[in-house]
């Protein structure tokens, strides 16, 4: 299991644009992968699942990555969180 903490620096936070691009990004990957903030955890696989944590700018993220291509998924989605949010 990878994890990944992350501080949105988008000046709007995780909205639905960003959300349904992270979703396309995480698709091919078969491993388990969440988002989780203040306690709450969403499902990257899910656009409701990200959406509905209602993370806002400044607010830290953690993602976790668990299954047989996690590295993958894990180098994937750092970068995307990086360029994007």
């Amino acid at each position: 299991m990878k994890e990944f903490t992350y501080v949105i620096t988008d000046a709007q936070g995780i909205h639905a644009r960003p959300a349904g691009e992270l979703v396309k990004a995480v698709k091919p990957f078969s491993c388990s992968i969440k988002i989780v903030k203040g306690g709450k955890e969403g499902d990257c696989k899910k656009i409701f699942g990200i959406m509905g944590l209602g993370v806002k700018k400044g607010e830290e993220v953690v993602l976790k990555f668990d299954g047989e291509d996690e590295e993958a998924a894990y180098e994937t989605v750092t970068k995307f969180m990086q360029e994007n949010l």
